[in-house]
């Protein structure tokens, strides 16, 4: 995360697209003019503490000094460190100064982002970092497999409408129940399967899924995200039993089961530090 300048928004429009996902649109020109960037694009987001109008950031870096900014992030008091949570950009409209970002609500066990989206007003206003892109396919290929469950939905969305009429699209997405699926604009060819986790434990039916799949021949290439350990399982899978070349396959674990952001950063922070 070479970018550490910072990006300011204001809420300007709050929509949901499903019982559990909000749309949330920000004026903010300069993170919508910052492309161009992959489909996947993520940013750091930065909420303002209860009693704050903004959030108080950390100095910006100098010379991209990713993990001296973080130590001084972590760093900062208590009551005035900003709580930072990472989201994709599910649209940027440059000519109109407007990004949108889709926040996955949890309504009974919701961390300091999900309850932000929960109350956010019109005039509400946030810091950006980035932002930065993962997805990038090779020539050549010939289809695509995105897997991914709620919170890769942003990602999914945004790469299938961008896709040509050409392109071939697998997509397997878990959701908690068939209330959260939504409608994508592409022009491409895709077959897209709604696995629904129901009661079962997080990542299950999704791995599932994706070990019963028929999948296409040719050429292929995966996107894989969501929970960090079922996104390994999907990627292992995919390698040993189905032969992708792991150069073929883009992974990120958003989450970790069990693990806030925060503490995965300091787990992170501390392995570095040693």
């Amino acid at each position: 995360m070479s970018n550490l300048n910072y990006h300011h928004g204001r809420v300007t429009a709050i929509r949901r697209v499903t019982p559990n996902m909000a749309r949330i649109t920000f004026d903010c020109p300069s993170l919508a003019a910052a492309g161009p960037a992959a489909p996947d694009a993520y940013m750091k987001v930065f909420f303002p503490l209860p009693g704050q109008e903004r959030p108080q950031l950390p100095p910006p870096a100098t010379g991209g000094d990713v993990q001296s900014w973080y130590r001084t992030y972590l760093a900062m008091p208590d009551d005035i460190r900003p709580h930072m949570r990472t989201y994709t950009v599910r649209a940027a409209r440059p000519e109109r100064g407007e990004v949108d970002v889709d926040f996955v609500l949890h309504a009974e066990s919701g961390g300091p982002a999900s309850t932000w989206a929960e109350q956010a007003e019109v005039g509400a206003y946030v810091a950006f970092v980035g932002p930065h892109g993962l997805y990038d396919v090779p020539d050549g290929t010939g289809w695509q497999l995105l897997v991914g469950d709620e919170t890769a939905l942003p990602a999914i969305g945004a790469i299938l409408e961008t896709l040509p009429s050409s392109a071939r699209a697998t997509v397997y997405a878990e959701i908690p129940d068939s209330a959260e699926r939504q409608a994508f604009n592409t022009d491409a060819s895709v077959e897209l399967h709604w696995v629904v986790r129901g009661t079962r434990p997080h990542g299950e039916v999704l791995l599932d899924a994706v070990r019963a799949a028929e999948l296409p021949g040719g050429a292929p290439y995966a996107w894989v995200s969501g929970e960090a350990g079922t996104v390994k399982q999907v990627r292992r899978h995919l390698v040993r039993e189905r032969g992708f070349d792991k150069t073929s396959i883009c992974f990120t674990g958003y989450w970790r089961q069990g693990m806030s952001e925060d503490a995965v950063g300091r787990e992170r922070a501390a392995a570095t530090a040693s």
